[in-house]
């Protein structure tokens, strides 16, 4: 693979939303302007695809953090938090009844 490809690899290419068929387009025109030999396509297409999925997990893994934190800074109820106020909520209705 030449410099170009391998940069370009790095990079991602973006890959994170690219579908299947248009990296095999991609790769296929590489394939066509003799960048890369055809024996090395599957593989490529292989690659990039494994490094969008990868890229998709990074990129959930930050948005995730990234929620977490503004949520805890804007002091919003969790799950937990709702289940044990419904829980003193019960016990306190327990309580008054008897």
């Amino acid at each position: 693979m030449n410099d170009w490809i391998k940069n370009a690899f790095s990079l991602g290419l973006g890959i994170t939303v690219a579908t299947k068929e248009k990296l095999e387009g991609f790769v296929n025109e590489l394939v066509a302007k003799g960048e890369v030999a055809p024996s090395e396509s599957k593989e490529l297409v292989s690659k990039l695809i494994q490094r969008g999925e990868e890229q998709q997990e990074d990129l959930k893994r930050i948005v995730r953090a990234q929620l977490q934190k503004l949520l805890d800074e804007l002091h919003v109820a969790t799950e937990d938090d709702i289940k044990r106020l419904e829980l003193r909520i019960d016990q306190m209705e327990q309580k008054s009844q008897a």
